[in-house]
């Protein structure tokens, strides 16, 4: 392990510390290097299991993080990844939606300062879901699935300890989020009857893909009476209708889920994912007058004055601009309920596959396993 106690030293990542689980969790809570929960310890040879799924050098940063703008090196995530509890074969697919929320279009700088809600939704898409477990069906969004959560939670250590998203310093959120700890879910393909959301964005079936949103927590829609399409599309669209999100005043991507048994009923009636986008925006738009006098005239006015400036009150604000930028994801399990997230607005929705360091399409997390 000489090489990585090295790297270690030379990060100024190498601490003294009893490997005891009660004395490095005071420590790291006293320094504030934690999410708040019990953490498993970083030592050396946890975190060189975890670096046996990376093909890249380890201390050459992948992405920096802010508001920090810390370095993202494979040895610093391969720390959080172990405190997080994930699995070696995890690395691969947490390196990956850590270097697409860094993308300069999704704004991860705004997300992580602002004083709204948002956080980084990860959608996990291809043969990878499989391989490792991911849960897109019965409470997906939920506790129970150890990649779900560990993933997720690794995520969320990154953004604290690297890009220094600390609460009341690098994170001014209001009122924060439990997506906050962990926000990682797949698409349940298998019972979707559209095409992914990875093949519908131009990559091959095959490929394994991350989408990262920042978004809010789901908000349910309950509709267990209506029988066609157009019935729980009006439902869906209906819950769409918030004069306080963000996504009026922005390009927006919001995420309409649909559980399975909603997505069936509306596919029988021969409507494809695109049709399901243009109904909703269509139908997903509040009068002017349901916005107060002040958001109507400091802020709709204003910022989107080419259309409401002199707007008449029953003019109606679209909560999505472009059917087109509506995504649309089958997960969930049984039972008829979608659900829907509003974004920050001021960010862009990214996807990116899992390839190996030659840029070729990676089969399996076995790809990245180094001998």
């Amino acid at each position: 392990m000489s090489q990585l106690n090295d790297l270690l030293k030379s990060d100024g990542a190498s601490i003294d510390a009893d490997d005891d689980f009660e004395a490095i969790n005071a420590l790291y809570l006293e320094r504030g290097w934690s999410d708040g929960l019990p953490i498993v310890p970083p030592t050396e040879a946890r975190v060189e299991k975890m670096l046996a799924y990376c093909d890249r050098p380890w201390n050459e940063p992948i992405a920096k993080i802010p508001p920090r703008w810390g370095e993202a090196t494979p040895l610093r995530l391969a720390a959080n990844a172990v405190m997080a509890g994930c699995k070696p074969e995890y690395f691969p697919l947490y390196l990956l939606a850590i270097e697409a929320m860094c993308e300069e279009k999704f704004n991860l700088y705004g997300i992580q300062a602002t004083t709204h809600m948002v956080t980084p939704l990860v959608i996990v898409n291809g043969p990878i879901v499989k391989e490792l477990g991911i849960n897109g069906g019965h409470n997906a969004f939920g506790p129970g699935v150890h990649s779900n959560a560990t993933i997720g939670r690794a995520i969320r250590l990154a953004l604290l300890n690297i890009g220094g998203a600390i609460p009341k310093t690098g994170d001014m959120s209001t009122f924060g989020s439990p997506a906050k700890y962990s926000y990682l879910v797949a698409e349940n393909e298998d019972e979707s009857p559209w095409e992914p959301l990875h093949v519908e964005r131009g990559f091959p079936r095959e490929a394994s893909t991350v989408t990262v949103v920042g978004g809010e927590c789901p908000h349910n829609v309950n509709d267990h009476e209506s029988l066609n399409a157009e019935g729980i599309l009006t439902t869906i669209a209906g819950t769409m209708m918030d004069a306080g999100s963000n996504d009026p005043c922005y390009e927006a991507q919001p995420v309409a889920i649909l559980g399975p048994e909603h997505a069936k009923t509306v596919a029988q009636d021969g409507l494809s994912k695109m049709d399901v986008k243009k109904f909703l925006q269509a139908h997903g738009q509040l009068p002017l007058g349901k916005f107060s006098k002040e958001n109507i005239e400091r802020r709709l006015r204003v910022k989107i004055a080419d259309r409401f400036a002199n707007a008449p009150l029953d003019a109606l604000v679209p909560m999505v601009q472009r059917a087109e930028d509506l995504i649309v994801v089958v997960i969930g399990g049984a039972g008829k309920h979608s659900a829907y997230i509003h974004t920050f607005g001021a960010t862009q929705s990214v996807t990116r596959a899992l390839k190996t360091k030659d840029g070729a399409l990676a089969k399996s997390v076995q790809d990245f396993r180094q001998n």
